[in-house]
């Protein structure tokens, strides 16, 4: 297990937010997922609140998506990232913008409670990270303002609290609408 962030050989950009933030080494889920998810292997991650598992998979999607030529496509996105609650998706969404201020990205939420207006501007442009809730997502996707063809990572925060809160079709019909060839990551405290 590496013990610098320096050693996951992660785009200086990233490093120099890291440290900006005051970050000084990765902890035990972040060392061992971050590898994994640079590598694009499937992963499940289990660790307790407060450990860094967004980070854990924040920090390598960032990295890749650097590496990427182009702009999102209109009405999609490069990167999923399916969430139980709006509070949990601002988190995510907040912590993707700390890492990768550096770096330019794109990165919009999507949740219920508020108007489709500006979500459907936002999917319009097309977004490099998408942090969303599962019923707001399957209400884009049937309105026809959200595509999801061009995902190539995908995202499930807290999987099991999402199937709990009974979001098993619309998983499921997000699942369909991905390409066969992304990469899926599911990180949860409470996975058992």
């Amino acid at each position: 297990m590496t013990d610098t962030f320096e050693a996951l050989r992660l785009n200086p950009l990233l490093l120099q937010a890291l440290k900006d933030e005051g970050y000084k080494a990765p902890t035990p889920i972040q060392a061992q997922a971050i590898p994994a998810v640079m590598e694009g292997r499937d992963l499940l991650g289990i660790a307790q609140t407060g450990t860094g598992k967004t980070a854990a998979f924040a920090l390598p999607l960032l990295h890749k998506l650097a590496l990427l030529k182009g702009r999102p496509p209109r009405g999609g996105c490069r990167v999923l990232v399916l969430s139980p609650t709006r509070e949990l998706a601002t988190q995510i969404a907040e912590s993707f913008r700390t890492y990768g201020k550096h770096l330019g990205f794109s990165i919009a939420t999507i949740f219920g409670g508020v108007g489709f207006g500006g979500q459907r501007q936002a999917l319009g442009r097309g977004i490099d990270v998408l942090v969303a809730t599962p019923g707001r997502l399957q209400d884009h996707l049937e309105q026809g303002s959200a595509r999801l063809d061009h995902v190539s990572a995908l995202v499930l925060d807290e999987a099991d609290e999402m199937l709990s809160m009974g979001f098993q079709s619309e998983l499921e019909e997000i699942f369909k609408q991905t390409k066969d060839r992304k990469s899926t990551w599911l990180f949860s405290a409470t996975f058992q």
